[in-house]
């Protein structure tokens, strides 16, 4: 998001924003699958735009892995934003390494 968010989250909550890029797909035979399409189960990644002050594993702009499915949507400022808390997620994906960490967390 271009400007801070007007929003403070609560608890064990998160906010986070789809990773667009993360939309269409392509085959390992070079055919494209664009994200409309439904292929069974599929987790997600999105990017972390607010934390609540229990969130002790992710920080805003970390890559967050999650199930669509479990999900509560709202909308901030025009963007199409998603509610979930900590526990919801399955990996986090970080730019900032640790000593002895690969920044995959899964």
């Amino acid at each position: 998001m271009k400007d801070k968010l007007p929003i403070r989250m609560l608890h064990d909550r998160l906010l986070v924003s789809i990773d667009r890029e993360a939309g269409d797909r392509r085959s390992t035979g070079g055919i494209v699958i664009p994200a409309t399409a439904v292929m069974g189960k599929r987790l997600a990644w999105a990017r972390v735009e607010a934390t609540g002050a229990q969130v002790r594993s992710v920080q805003v702009g970390d890559r967050v892995l999650f199930d669509p499915e479990d999900r509560s949507e709202v909308e901030v400022r025009g963007e199409d934003l998603i509610l979930l808390r900590e526990r919801d997620l399955h990996a986090v994906a970080s730019e900032r390494i640790e000593e002895g960490h690969t920044g995959l967390y899964l």
